[in-house]
């Protein structure tokens, strides 16, 4: 796990003696994601140069350092991620005699490119990886990036210098850099928590989608289009079309074997390795397979909050002692987890406003003293049917499609007639005649949402109404027609002829990479702590299309085969509870210790001075939030996140001109 920046340039703006210095500045900007070692790479006449800040994990010795150069030469390679199947690759390519220098996956990559070619390469690759190669002998520039998109990789041209690199930051370190905002990403952005591919929060700039390989040549002035190695969509519907025939213990069976090498081929480090633990499906699954190979006992960990509705702290020490592992958690108080917001958007880089980044930076620095490496179960719920809005979803389609638009329109109107904390007054009452868990989802936010989407043509409509935060982001942010993504172009919506299955699909495709994987690796890669996510691998992603939706989703329950291998291990009633969300009570914080700074940044003159926002709905929602007649936590997070990010992103460009001008004096 490391980081990487460069440059490839088609003038003389650096001259050719400081590229290698200019390509180490950048990178150094990565030294959160490599502490270990640093280094660069430049060649003058090609106009390229590479920066590489490295986190030794396999090879730890000087073989590993990067840019590395292939045995030939022809290659040069700065490289972020781990390949877990390096060892089997090496040995394949070792037939005919080569030559090992050492004994890291970068140079077994490397030896790949030789052999195969770098496209047939990639499709041989199981790994989390992003990297930037150059071809010496083609003079072309080739861009990567793993199949889920599980490592970062921005890139764009820049006047006639195109830049690279694993995290913003280093990006603006080039003289070439412009950083203008791009407000239609800012659009997407609010609609979504998160800037959704392939767009970034700046104008030129965009994310490499993941299984894409992208190749850039000076002689025609431009990168070609990104092309894919892999895809999801093609692996969704074709598992939908074809499913396994494999009866339910045949496919339990299999999904225990597939988990458990995924699982197996992730513990393999050089250096100390544990695993995150909230004691959900997802998470015990992971820690079970680990300690069921492993003969001593796995490190996991997990956070704890005294709020009992934001606590799993202990179903996870529940599960760890039942499995035996080397169990740390740590209680964490509201003051240490607001002392981590103002780091927010320098660890993020760009504005993200899932709120469950705070645990995620807590735990990942819980972990960090004690191990360089920890497995996490991220993408349970997307590829096993697990997130409670799918049954919402189904459910309430299911009975909206048969009544007429008009008779919806009213309901939607009487709904909304009852403010919101009427409506927990009267589910409140409900809950104590009739306890179910169908009534712990509901709450009267929840009912004001159903009752704006109550009025949708097509489930894929309605499903997006109810994961946007900002439901009509255009009316907020000044003069920006919201960017296109997977999430809002039906265009790129998949041809599932089931509600349920494109859900899972969408969530996949934009969901997993644009939130849930920003979020981990930013959080862990800001202590250098490598994050790996089994449940991810290539094969469980295939394996998952092609069961059944009957496996996944039963009884009302979702992850109904995962669950199954998980009880092998650990009994059924140290999980059988209520879905848990991993967050913190932004709600009433905002009422609370966070309400000061709140209130600075969401002023009506800040935000009509700085032009990005209209504030007269921004500022009744927070008026409202106050009020406590309505919770609006995310919306006004989104906005908090953007504003945050914003103030820190002049301060860091104040200091860069304070920095240059004290040069330029001396």
């Amino acid at each position: 796990m490391c980081g990487f920046a460069g440059f490839l340039q088609s003038s003389a703006l650096v001259a050719a003696h400081a590229m290698p210095t200019l390509a180490e500045r950048m990178s150094g900007m990565l030294r959160h994601r490599g502490p270990d070692d640093g280094g660069s790479w430049a060649d003058p006449e090609a106009g390229v140069a590479l920066g590489h800040r490295r986190l030794s994990i396999i090879d730890l010795s000087v073989e590993g350092h990067q840019p590395m150069a292939s045995a030939s030469g022809r290659y040069v390679i700065a490289f972020n991620g781990e390949i877990y199947n390096f060892g089997q690759l090496r040995e394949e390519l070792g037939r005919e005699a080569l030559a090992w220098r050492g004994h890291s996956d970068t140079e077994v990559m490397l030896a790949a490119f030789e052999r195969w070619g770098v496209e047939a390469a990639l499709r041989q690759l199981n790994g989390m990886f992003a990297f930037a190669l150059w071809d010496r002998s083609e003079r072309t520039l080739y861009l990567a990036r793993d199949r889920m998109g599980e490592k970062p990789l921005y890139y764009g041209w820049v006047g006639k210098t195109f830049l690279f690199g694993s995290e913003l930051k280093a990006l603006r370190v080039h003289p070439a850099w412009q950083g203008e905002i791009d407000r239609s990403a800012l659009s997407a952005y609010m609609r979504l928590n998160c800037v959704p591919g392939p767009h970034s929060i700046y104008k030129g700039i965009s994310k490499l989608a993941p299984a894409h390989f992208l190749k850039v040549r000076l002689t025609s002035g431009e990168g070609e289009r990104p092309q894919p190695y892999w895809s999801l969509r093609e692996t969704a519907e074709a598992g939908w079309a074809a499913p396994s025939r494999l009866d339910e213990h045949e496919a339990i069976d299999e999904l225990d074997r597939l988990l458990r090498d995924a699982v197996g081929m992730r513990m393999v480090a050089d250096v100390p390795l544990g695993v995150f633990l909230s004691g959900g499906v997802d998470s015990s699954t992971v820690v079970a397979l680990m300690q069921a190979q492993s003969s001593v006992p796995v490190k996991s960990f997990s956070i704890g909050f005294d709020e009992e509705d934001y606590n799993e702290a202990r179903h996870a020490a529940a599960v760890a002692r039942h499995l035996g592992t080397d169990h740390t958690e740590l209680y964490v108080t509201p003051r240490e987890a607001l002392a981590v917001i103002p780091q927010l958007p320098t660890i993020y880089d760009e504005p993200f406003a899932d709120s469950s980044q705070i645990p995620t930076i807590l735990v990942s620095r819980l972990a960090r003293r004690h191990v360089t490496v920890a497995l996490s179960g991220d993408g349970g719920d997307e590829l096993f049917c697990g997130y409670v809005r799918y049954f919402w979803s189904r459910r309430l389609w299911s009975r909206m499609r048969f009544l007429p638009h008009p008779v919806r329109a009213f309901a939607g109107s009487a709904l909304t007639s009852v403010a919101p904390d009427t409506w927990n007054a009267l589910l409140g009452r409900a809950a104590r005649l009739i306890p179910s868990v169908a009534l712990r989802e509901v709450n009267g936010n929840r009912i004001h949402k159903l009752a704006e989407i109550m009025a949708v043509p097509t489930p894929d409509v309605l499903y997006q109404g109810l994961t946007s935060h900002w439901s009509d982001p255009e009316r907020v942010v000044l003069g920006a027609p919201e960017a296109r993504s997977i999430a809002t172009d039906p265009a790129q919506w998949s041809a599932l002829n089931d509600f349920t299955a494109r859900m899972m699909y969408m969530d996949a495709a934009t969901y997993l990479p644009d939130d849930i994987l920003v979020k981990v690796d930013r959080a862990s890669m800001s202590v250098g702590l490598e994050s790996r996510v089994p449940l991810l691998d290539h094969r469980v992603v295939e394996f998952a299309w092609r069961v059944p939706l009957s496996m996944k989703l039963r009884d009302n329950h979702g992850k109904w085969l995962l669950r199954q291998v998980l009880y092998r291990y650990v009994p059924r009633a140290l999980i059988e509870r209520p879905k848990m969300g991993f967050g913190v009570p932004i709600d009433s914080w905002l009422r609370g210790p966070l309400r000061e700074w709140a209130e600075t940044l969401l002023s009506e003159r800040r935000l009509r001075d700085e032009g990005y926002f209209d504030p007269l709905p921004i500022r009744q929602k927070w008026m409202e939030h106050q009020s406590g007649s309505r919770n609006w936590q995310y919306l006004l997070w989104d906005v908090l996140m953007f504003q945050a990010w914003l103030e820190n992103e002049r301060g860091a460009a104040a200091a860069e001109a304070g920095t240059e001008t004290t040069k330029m004096a001396g």
